[in-house]
């Protein structure tokens, strides 16, 4: 968590004091990772979000456009961000948020051309 945000982890800790605030942060942090899980296998790219009600979105490796890895600074240093996938039109098909290492990621699920 801390690598994925470091300032947001640091803002939790203060906040943990403060009735508690910050261990609920976490709760749901920690939560919204666990719910949410891309996987690459057998040529297809499986995105799935959600704890109760699950939202999944299946593309094939050979259907990708462009692949787009976004990091800010902080997010270099701890070698996490966010892979975005596009298809077909102007808007993702899929953003996975905060991933580590994102550019093997990236070249796992490169279109080949």
């Amino acid at each position: 968590m801390f690598r994925n945000n470091p300032l947001g982890f640091i803002l939790g800790l203060i906040l943990v004091p403060v009735f508690g605030i910050g261990l609920l942060v976490f709760l749901v942090w920690h939560l919204k990772n666990k719910s949410t899980k891309l996987s690459v296998q057998n040529g297809e790219i499986l995105f799935e979000q959600g704890l109760l009600s699950k939202e999944r979105s299946e593309v094939s490796i050979s259907s990708v456009r462009t692949t787009k890895v976004k990091q800010t600074f902080f997010n270099r240093i701890f070698g996490v961000g966010t892979v975005e996938i596009y298809t077909a039109g102007d808007s993702p098909e899929i953003i996975a948020k905060g991933l580590p290492d994102p550019n093997r990621i990236r070249e796992l699920i490169k279109p080949a051309h």
